[in-house]
């Protein structure tokens, strides 16, 4: 009785890494009954240690709510979840994908799901891991409009806002236009607060004073700390992954011939940081290679006056 009276109702998430974790955590802290699953056991225990009901399967948590959550590390995740939900035999479900893949993966699973009577919306995220975690998310939501409009109380208790931008796949390209851009600050950021460090300049009074001024980013707020402090442990984004991203926004530029000279300058920047054993580290890491590239010898932190 006690559960009934404090939910909004049943969401389930199928992936809580540091992306979908995040999800289940802000939605139960806000009243929803959130069930989940996921491969990891690691992932599984700190969501149930949140509040999230875990179950034993994909199929599992189709079984117990009316709108699941995807969030997923490869296509091939993907295309196993949405057979294993379609093989279930479930009532009809709502399927809000969520993660970065290439719209024709994302159409493959739209298929696979909606012969079994389920409908699928195409809504990837923008924003990082850290954003996640305090629900400052923006949702790229792509498909039935009706849908989208139903779901907006949900979005709301784990982001900032939902767009509807339209047909399916138009949320994965509007994706791709957000990580071109982020995908060439984060490196725009390190190239600059290496620049400055070289030159004699504080890491800390770099921040601050770039923060203040025009060359300000939302990137460069949120990646540039973790430059200053030299530490890249605290994770929003993995580089292996990120490079996952990378190729699907390089292949789709290619196959409608629009040309890419920044975004395609910075990714010998994030191979090379994979190359240099960074791969599991933050995106910011490309600071550190940037960094052992010219040679910088850090001196001790101060403030500017």
């Amino acid at each position: 009785m006690a559960k009934a009276k404090k939910t909004k109702g049943t969401v389930g998430i199928v992936g809580l890494g540091i992306m979908g974790g995040s999800f289940a955590r802000n939605l139960t802290k806000n009243g929803w009954r959130v069930v989940g699953f996921d491969l990891s056991a690691a992932a599984r225990r700190q969501a149930q240690a949140a509040g999230v009901e875990i179950v034993k399967s994909a199929a599992a948590v189709a079984a117990e709510a009316p709108v699941v959550l995807t969030s997923l590390p490869k296509p091939q995740a993907l295309m196993a979840v949405a057979k294993e939900i379609a093989d279930a035999k479930v009532k009809p479900k709502t399927i809000v994908e969520m993660s970065t893949f290439t719209i024709s993966d994302k159409e493959k699973a739209e298929r696979i799901l909606s012969k079994a009577g389920h409908v699928m919306l195409d809504t990837p995220v923008s924003g990082t891991g850290s954003q996640a975690r305090v629900g400052d998310l923006v949702f790229y939501a792509s498909g039935n409009p009706a849908v989208v409009k139903k779901l907006k109380p949900m979005f709301a208790d784990f982001g900032r806002t939902v767009y509807d931008v339209g047909a399916f796949g138009n949320g994965s390209k509007m994706k791709y236009v957000a990580n071109l851009l982020v995908a060439i600050n984060n490196v725009a950021t390190a190239e600059a607060m290496v620049f400055g460090m070289k030159a004699g300049i504080d890491p800390q009074i770099i921040f601050d004073l770039v923060q203040a001024g025009a060359g300000n980013s939302r990137v460069f707020e949120l990646r540039a700390p973790m430059m200053v402090s030299n530490d890249y442990n605290d994770v929003t984004m993995k580089i292996d992954v990120w490079d996952k991203d990378m190729q699907v926004i390089g292949d789709y530029a290619r196959k409608i011939k629009v040309p890419t000279p920044m975004f395609n300058a910075s990714k010998p920047v994030y191979i090379k940081a994979m190359k240099s054993g960074l791969g599991a580290k933050d995106t910011a890491a490309v600071c550190a290679v940037l960094e052992k590239q010219a040679k910088v010898k850090r001196g001790k932190a101060r403030k500017a006056r």
